[in-house]
């Protein structure tokens, strides 16, 4: 699955990659996702009711976050804040997702939508130029690296206020290491990595970016700093079956979107403009995981890699970043 572009990789004289080397098998896999929903278990107990909600969701409206939703809601019992950041390339079809499937599960929801000019000055730029270190670009695209780390510190942000517990993320096996599933959030860490983050950004965007990120209040103030969790990681993951689920709730998938999302129609740019600035798909990385963990037929995982991305996206996409 993984080309030979790929950052850091080798392979052996049978030409098997190190990251299939370093696999340790399916019942090593099976062991710990049954420990991890152990674990998940039991922090549900402790923390369940104690706050006025018990989780916030970050909601992208995609397939994934959509099941993961519905698995604490139904499963749990869980009183869950949905909250989404509309990038300003969010489809029709993604929005009435978001609205019908919330309501379908009756939860509150919040849609966030920051200043487009801030972001368009962002995404314009991350599609010419990599601002974060390396590493990064194994796992996204500049484009998605920024967009998330809006997401991810704005959830903290409003999760540290609204003292919420956990912070739910609809990520995919193949997306995070089971090991990080569940995370309890360190505030000196967390100030490390927002600079990380925020500096690059700060340099593109100025102050308007500020909202978006924690400040000095948060990190030595009182507050309770929430779990990271990801459940996808530690439950059971088949596409097929996902979708079987969020139809019945009446979930729609979007018109013109890339075969690897299911909400945004600005990854298909960011994409296109990863391969050919690194050359190789953001998503490889995924999708070899999700292959060598069992969950997906390598030709299925081939076949969203190799697929093109609709031309008339990219074009509108171009159009509304300026870029044409």
């Amino acid at each position: 699955m993984l080309p030979e572009t790929f950052p850091g990789i080798k392979f052996n004289e049978k030409g098997i990659c190190n990251f299939c080397q370093s696999f340790k098998g399916s019942a090593n896999l099976e062991d710990k996702k049954t420990r991890f929903r152990k674990k998940f278990e039991e922090l549900v107990k402790q923390y369940k009711g104690k706050s006025t909600y018990d989780a916030l969701m970050s909601y992208s409206g995609g397939k994934d976050s959509t099941y993961t939703l519905a698995l604490l809601k139904e499963n749990y019992g869980l009183n869950i804040l949905a909250v989404t950041m509309d990038n300003g390339f969010l489809p029709d079809q993604t929005i009435k997702n978001i609205q019908s499937i919330s309501e379908r599960l009756n939860i509150d929801q919040i849609l966030f939508k920051p200043r487009f000019e801030t972001l368009k000055k962002i995404f314009a730029t991350c599609s010419k130029e990599n601002i974060y270190p390396p590493t990064t670009l194994t796992r996204a695209s500049t484009i998605c690296t920024s967009c998330m780390a809006v997401v991810k510190f704005s959830s903290l942000r409003m999760a540290l206020e609204k003292d919420i517990p956990f912070i739910v993320f609809g990520w995919s096996p193949g997306q995070i290491p089971i090991a990080s599933s569940i995370m309890k959030n360190n505030p000196q860490i967390l100030k490390m990595m927002q600079q990380s983050l925020y500096e690059p950004l700060h340099k593109l965007a100025g102050d308007a970016i500020h909202p978006y990120f924690l400040e000095e209040k948060h990190f030595e103030g009182s507050y309770f700093f929430p779990y990271n969790i990801s459940p996808l990681a530690f439950f059971d993951y088949n596409e097929e079956e996902i979708y079987k689920k969020i139809d019945k709730l009446g979930w729609k998938l979007p018109d013109k979107i890339d075969a690897n999302t299911s909400n945004c129609l600005l990854n298909s740019f960011a994409n296109v403009t990863h391969r050919n600035k690194h050359g190789f798909h953001p998503y490889a990385f995924e999708m070899a995981k999700l292959v060598r963990e069992g969950y997906m037929k390598r030709s299925t995982a081939l076949g969203k890699l190799e697929q093109d991305e609709d031309s008339s996206t990219i074009e509108l996409i171009k159009e509304k970043l300026e870029l044409l």
